[in-house]
């Protein structure tokens, strides 16, 4: 080996091998570098600062930090997954593009840095793969379906068919011929078809559930059967990489060593089941008794060191060292450890290190070595495409004999096309371990770059194609109630304390045998780039385990009222689901949830809680922009609740609710009503119903409808009117020998009498209904719509809820759902109604979604 030392240089002389020059680009090296650093000494006034090891590291650190994160903020616009943005980073500061310059690449990335950002990349790594066992749950493997399974593997098998069949015809294609013998290897088709195999069959499950949940299909039919058969692919995949590693590794090849590899690996994977999670369980029992549920930070660190020591071991014993790591986060049970460990590691590793991973893989992706004249790379690519194809082909007739149709098939294949961060390692291995040149390297990468940025686009478009806009007669409240049909309501809740003033308006509702309800309560949780988030989805239900987090404890006391909700009332049916998503984006999954399971009403909080002195405080003021998307956007009928203590309704005649209804006209107060009359057959509910009319010699200037009021249609007042008499005709002689019913006329000359008509009601009431007015506004409410503070409960809504009322009601704000025809005679939302007050449109649900 070659050395050197100046005699006047204090610095240390390190040496390294030929596995650091692996990843540096411009070439391969049969020579022993010896670098001369820098290290302990920090630079002086006026001295190149990048001299420094430590300065080198940090200021190469922000700088593909900076990169990455303006790409993933660029790309999000455009629909593609963190991993493109990543990849491109990292090509961007390579010989690709930048270090093209040679004054940058020796100034900014000398050969010496890679000593400090190859071990910190590979650090990423580790813990990276751990954080991937410790969020993969194997227990939902017992509960998955035959389709899942299957699919699961054919998305296996196919690729690796492809892979042989390509390998026995064009023989070698991933190695050049023309190089020097020691930059090569010798050609194995077994190599060759287990790493292409490998690096086209991966399915990250932790990337294709993001992407179903930012494109809101994780609750679809065809989003479940995606996530399920990811799992199965993916463990499939990490088992034929255990097996290609080992049978790549040229010191073990066929020899007794390379049995006691396998033997080794295999026992520290069974150490880690029986021995490991047993031990781990046991600890946390210990730990919680001394100190409950609270997972202590030596803990942490206890696990973190563990992490590094299998690493470590795996090494030893001659196995990549990030199946270590893996198979250690297996054995980590699901619970508060779990949530814990990723909430520590997860915004480190995927903000710090694994931007220097991406860096390092874009050092060895180099464009300008594809060599045009050479056919081989054009071969390679044909072989490429003609996996993908068979991978999606084979994934969408598997799923088409599953009795699925083509486009959910097709859907389904390209989520399981797409390559997380373990492709990418997959091919840095491969590289390592020369089965793959740079030439075929870099055709890999920018080819799994393609397919990912190709795969979320298509996903959405089939997506959105393959949501039917099928006509269901129950959109209204005032259709339900002359068909006596099931009452199906959406309920969406941000707490627990939502969730019981929800079923405290449900119980009211009077399910009955010949009107059931079926009740779909929804929580919704704000999606973060944690994965702690994610769990509220994918935690398995149980009958008494701990809360993983603040969330998940909300979630499950969400559902335990629901579910007690449920047991104690006839003729209802609750499902509980959640939505994690974006506030911003929050109301598209509501309206689609409403769409996929034939809602005739949802029903929102206000933004606004009453606080102990009985003042109205706002919780979170992206509630009120998700209340009024909801209502330009909803398919159904909504109602927004504003709950100031309603009581729940007793069964044993103790306690009556007392419930007045406010009716002006048009097509809000007639849902409203509707929505009245059914809670008034509840026999313990008594309703009075305070219809507004202009008195005979009043002399009420007209209004103008067509302009200024949120979300208002131009319509025929007077015909609006003869609706309204008709609706109330109808209603009175159904219900005039119920006692329970108190119809009341009040006669008002303008709005300051409405307003002291409004006053004069007795407070015996405790709950108000009055419809929005969204379609028209009378000229007994007018002028009030200018001093509304919240818009989208109307101008009655907001005269009820405004402080200075001072009422201690709750409110019900119901807005109807009115459709319009399109020349295919389906029925959408209105979609050519603009509110110039709240800054937005009613459009037709966008992408399908449920949880």
């Amino acid at each position: 080996m070659d050395s050197y030392k100046d005699a006047t240089d204090t610095s240390t002389v390190i040496n390294f091998g030929t596995a650091l020059e692996k990843a540096y680009p411009f070439g391969e090296y049969d020579e022993v570098k010896l670098l001369c650093l820098n290290i302990g000494r920090w630079p002086v006034a006026f001295e190149d600062p990048l001299s420094n090891v430590v300065t080198m590291y940090l200021f190469q650190l922000v700088l593909i930090i900076v990169v990455n994160r303006i790409l993933v903020y660029l790309l999000k616009y455009l629909h593609q997954p963190r991993i493109v943005a990543d990849i491109i980073s990292g090509v961007i500061l390579g010989p690709t593009l930048l270090a093209r310059n040679q004054t940058y690449w020796k100034t900014v990335f000398p050969l010496s840095s890679l000593m400090t950002l190859i071990p910190m990349a590979n650090i990423g790594i580790i813990y990276y793969t751990f954080l991937v066992g410790v969020e993969m749950n194997l227990s939902v493997i017992k509960r998955m379906g035959k389709k899942s399974i299957i699919i699961g593997l054919a998305s296996v098998t196919v690729p690796f068919l492809v892979a042989f069949i390509a390998t026995i015809s064009l023989k070698n294609i991933t190695l050049r011929t023309d190089r020097p013998v020691q930059f090569t290897r010798e050609y194995k088709p077994s190599l060759q078809v287990l790493y292409l195999g490998v690096a086209f069959t991966v399915t990250t499950y932790s990337a294709v559930a993001r992407i179903l949940t930012e494109l809101k299909l994780l609750n679809s039919a065809f989003g479940k059967m995606a996530l399920s058969s990811a799992i199965t692919a993916d463990l499939c995949s990490w088992i034929l990489l255990f097996v290609a590693i080992l049978m790549g590794d040229e010191t073990t090849e066929y020899t007794i060593a390379y049995w006691k590899v396998i033997i080794c690996g295999v026992a520290f994977v069974l150490f880690c089941i029986f021995c490991c999670r047993p031990g781990i369980k046991y600890l946390l029992r210990l730990r919680k008794t001394s100190n409950g549920d609270h997972i202590s930070l030596s803990f942490i660190s206890f696990i973190l060191a563990a992490v590094i020591f299998t690493s470590f071991l795996m090494d030893l014993i001659g196995i990549q060292p990030m199946f270590g790591a893996f198979v250690f986060g297996l054995s980590i049970p699901n619970g508060p450890l779990q949530i814990a460990l990723i909430e520590t590691l997860e915004d480190y590793v995927s903000g710090l290190l694994l931007p220097l991973y991406f860096l390092i893989n874009g050092f060895r992706t180099n464009i300008w070595m594809i060599s045009s004249a050479n056919k081989r790379w054009k071969y390679l690519l044909g072989v490429i495409i003609v996996i993908f194809f068979a991978k999606l082909g084979v994934i969408a007739l598997v799923a088409m004999f599953q009795n699925m149709r083509a486009r959910e098939g097709t859907i389904i294949g390209l989520l399981l096309n797409t390559k997380g961060l373990v492709g990418i390692i997959i091919l840095n291995i491969a590289r390592d371990k020369k089965i793959f040149d740079a030439e075929t390297f870099t055709i890999l990468v920018f080819t799994m770059v393609a397919t990912g940025a190709i795969a979320c686009p298509l996903v959405m478009k089939l997506s959105q194609s393959a949501k039917s806009y099928s006509t269901y007669k129950t959109r209204t409240l005032q259709r339900i109630s002359r068909t006596n049909a099931e009452l199906r309501v959406l309920v969406c809740v941000h707490n627990p304390r939502n969730a019981q003033s929800a079923i405290n308006l449900l119980e009211s509702s009077n399910p009955t045998k010949a009107s059931p309800m079926g009740v779909y309560a929804l929580h919704l949780v704000e999606l973060t780039d944690r994965a702690s988030a994610m769990l509220v989805i994918h935690q398995p239900e149980k009958g008494n385990h701990v809360a993983l987090n603040r969330t998940q404890a909300q979630s499950e006391h969400i559902v335990n009222a629901f579910r007690i909700y449920e047991q104690n009332t006839q003729s209802v049916f609750v499902q509980t689901l959640t939505a994690v998503s974006s506030y911003s984006t929050v109301h598209d999954d509501i309206c689609n949830l409403a769409e996929d399971k034939r809602a005739a009403f949802i029903i929102i909080p206000f933004h606004k809680e009453k606080t102990v002195d009985g003042s109205m405080k706002v919780i979170n003021p992206a509630f009120e922009s998700i209340n009024q998307n909801v209502l330009a956007n909803a398919p159904c009928s909504v109602g927004i609740l504003i709950d100031r203590g309603l009581v729940k309704v007793s069964n044993d005649n103790i306690h009556s609710q007392h419930i007045a209804m406010l009716f002006i006209g048009g097509p809000d107060d007639r849902e409203a009503l509707s929505y009245a009359r059914r809670m008034a057959e509840h026999p313990d509910v008594s309703l009075t119903i305070y219809r507004f009319l202009p008195d005979e010699h009043a002399d009420i200037p007209k209004q103008n409808y067509t302009q200024g009021a949120p979300l208002m249609l131009a319509t025929n007042v007077e015909r609006e009117k003869e609706i309204d008499d008709e609706f109330i005709r109808e209603f009175r002689l159904k219900y005039v020998t119920n006692p329970s019913m108190v119809y009341t006329e009040m006669m008002v000359n303008d709005v300051n009498e409405t307003v002291e008509a409004i006053r004069s009601i007795d407070d015996i009431h405790e709950l108000y209904i009055v419809g929005r007015g969204n379609n028209m506004e009378s000229e007994l409410t007018a002028g009030l719509s200018e001093w509304s503070e919240c818009p989208e409960l109307g101008v009655i809504g907001d005269l009820l809820a405004s402080t200075d009322f001072g009422g201690k009601m709750s409110i019900l704000v119901v807005q109807q759902y009115i459709v319009v025809k399109t020349a295919d005679g389906l029925e959408t939302p209105r979609s050519n109604l603009s509110d110039q007050n709240l800054g937005f449109s009613r459009m037709s649900p966008p992408t399908m979604f449920s949880l």
